[in-house]
């Protein structure tokens, strides 16, 4: 980068399109390419072989779990890793015009989105954080089945071996759940931090166990960005929607679905307990903003409390909004 913030046109930039058992490691602007295996010896090759570049960033796509060894690495080896959502590098490269998508060809889309967006180096999660990110992805995962077997004993017979069978699934889903619930309390007590971190969340009006253990796992970023930072980064940030004199409805798009659909159910609460939030809330609706837009409006307000209470170290208070 040079000291404007704008990077030299000569700089490094890598891609790398992760799957379960390859990487595509793709370089702008050479346009070299080659392949690596997934193991940790080939992973520490090439990361290795990537330190010897000095390159400006390393692209690569949150892809479900498959990119955190590369990431890890790489962070760890102090290459600067910018994880991206791979919506936003599939509208660039659909801007490109570049509509074929080939592991080669993501790699090189990737390498060129570092060019031109110059996605910003965020920090990786430690071990502890994405351990506990991975129990509250799973407890979602036991909630969502748990919920599917119910619908399915609603519609099951009576008596019967299904009926049996769905009714012990659904008792084990949910010792389980309380196993989960289990791990999770026991990690944040664990870590002074996270008690304090999650005392602090508690203590907003609207915000219980569930949600404020999703912000903790899910959401490291946050009281480390600024508010206009951390909204995009959750996907509660409007995009304008406008074309010569026409102006269209501000939308939310991207970002992370579970910390939103978290804050959603936040917000929700919040409308009606939340003294503060409910009045925000109100005055919005009284001004014509419809439902929706203005529970939108509370989750990003709660965001940018809950961003400020971290960062500050400060505990929820009844002021003005």
């Amino acid at each position: 980068m040079t000291q404007r913030g704008v990077m030299d046109p000569h700089a490094i930039t890598v891609g790398i399109d992760v799957s379960k058992t390859e990487l595509i490691v793709a370089l702008h602007p050479s346009g070299e390419q080659w392949s690596s295996g997934t193991d940790p010896a080939a992973v520490d090759a090439l990361i290795a072989r990537l330190v010897a570049l000095q390159p400006a960033v390393v692209v690569v796509e949150a892809t479900g779990g498959y990119e955190r060894a590369v990431v890890a690495a790489s962070a760890a080896a102090g290459l600067p890793v910018a994880v991206v959502n791979p919506r936003q590098v599939r509208a660039f490269a659909q801007a490109l015009g570049r509509t074929a998508k080939t592991d080669a060809i993501d790699a090189h889309v990737l390498a060129l989105f570092g060019a031109r967006v110059q996605p910003e180096a965020r920090p990786v999660a430690d071990a502890e954080t994405q351990a506990l990110a991975g129990l509250v992805a799973r407890r979602r995962q036991l909630l969502e089945m748990l919920g599917a077997e119910r619908c399915r004993l609603a519609q099951a017979p009576p008596t019967g071996p299904i009926t049996r069978d769905l009714r012990n699934h659904i008792r084990w889903l949910e010792r389980r759940v309380n196993d989960v619930d289990e791990e999770i309390g026991t990690a944040i007590q664990q870590s002074a931090v996270w008690r304090v971190h999650e005392d602090l969340l508690r203590s907003v009006p609207g915000i219980g166990p569930t949600v404020a253990r999703t912000l903790l796992g899910e959401l490291p970023e946050l009281g480390r960005l600024d508010r206009r930072a951390i909204a995009a980064l959750v996907g509660v940030a409007p995009f304008n929607r406008d074309s010569g004199q026409w102006r269209g409805r501000r939308m939310i798009w991207g970002g992370r679905a579970s910390v939103r659909a978290a804050l959603y159910m936040a917000a929700l609460v919040a409308t009606r307990h939340n003294p503060v939030l409910k009045r925000f809330y109100q005055r919005l609706r009284a001004a014509g903003k419809p439902a929706k837009v203005a529970l939108v409006a509370v989750m990003r307000k709660l965001l940018t409390i809950v961003n400020a209470m971290l960062a500050h170290q400060s505990r929820w208070q009844n002021q003005t909004v």
